[in-house]
């Protein structure tokens, strides 16, 4: 304990040996200093560690997520799981964003609504299907994994809702690109057909949202970000205004991350993606209009090659 001397100005340091030393009170003033200097070099060098450990993460997230749809193939005639992003029924329905967890209803009798009744089997904790860099988690996301097909939020009148997630899911997805590239087509197998992407998917990375008009959206955290909060039916993610155009892109400092057929996840950089719609025909053929619905998804350029 320090101890101030009574015969000096200043703060003697306990005996060791015998011996004594006086501080003065500018010495202690100086450590404070040079303490206050390093914490400062030291935090955002560690905000940089907790970063990197978190897309560590999120790499080994989507490795898993690879693995469980190709042991659901395995397991299936080497048929991957239907996509649960779509809404309506039989023959009246449409694309919706490729985030969805949970649809809004069965789409046919014989499909599920949800990812998990799907993959529960293969992956357990529904910390692996989120991504670890956005900023918050969905409230019930165990729960909603755990509930499968019969889930609804407790928060809400009991009516089955559904649950949008922060990663882009692309198995059995159709989406509009436009010239010259026409519709995405997601992998429905594991004998991957012709015009079909191998990409199964992705960090979320898009813009001009509903929730976020005229702003980029990204589970992975944008240069001078603000947070979009999460709903009752939604997860929170990070957005920063922009005009979507691909000068601007490229400028953005963010790493994203894609899982592929293969059983590999590599990153790559806002400047290295095309531009996607969700369509609102079950052909992916007419695109949700600008301005309108869930906005742009970026896909990795390779996935299209």
């Amino acid at each position: 304990m320090w101890e101030k001397p009574i015969e000096a100005e200043g703060y003697n340091l306990p005996e060791l040996g015998g011996e004594s030393r006086a501080f003065t009170l500018v010495e202690v003033l100086v450590v404070i200093s040079i303490i206050s200097v390093l914490m400062a070099i030291l935090m955002p060098v560690l905000g940089k560690i907790r970063r990197q450990a978190r897309m560590l993460q999120g790499i080994s997230n989507m490795r898993a997520i690879v693995n469980a749809v190709q042991y659901y193939a395995l397991d299936n005639t080497n048929n991957y799981p239907e996509s649960v992003a779509t809404i309506g029924v039989g023959s009246y329905w449409n694309w919706q964003e490729p985030t969805m967890l949970t649809g809004y209803r069965k789409r046919s009798p014989q499909l599920h609504r949800s990812m998990s009744a799907y993959l529960g089997e293969y992956i357990r904790n529904a910390k692996t299907i989120f991504c670890t860099n956005a900023p918050e988690k969905y409230k019930y996301l165990q729960q909603a994994w755990e509930a499968g097909d019969e889930w609804d939020n407790p928060d809400t009148a009991p009516v089955p809702d559904p649950v949008i997630g922060v990663y882009c899911f692309y198995w059995n997805y159709l989406g509009y690109l436009g010239q010259p590239w026409g519709i995405f087509r997601g992998p429905y197998s594991t004998f991957k057909g012709p015009g079909e992407s191998d990409l199964l998917v992705t960090d979320y990375f898009g813009y001009d949202h509903w929730r976020s008009p005229d702003a980029y959206g990204s589970c992975e955290q944008l240069r001078k970000a603000d947070i979009t909060p999460g709903t009752y039916v939604s997860s929170a993610y990070w957005s920063c205004p922009g005009t979507g155009s691909e000068v601007e892109r490229q400028k953005l400092n963010i790493k994203l991350n894609a899982g592929y057929m293969d059983g590999h996840v590599e990153s790559y950089n806002p400047s290295e993606t095309v531009p996607m719609k969700v369509s609102i025909s079950p052909d992916g053929s007419v695109p949700y209009p600008d301005g309108i619905g869930p906005g742009i998804f970026y896909l990795p350029l390779k996935a299209l090659d």
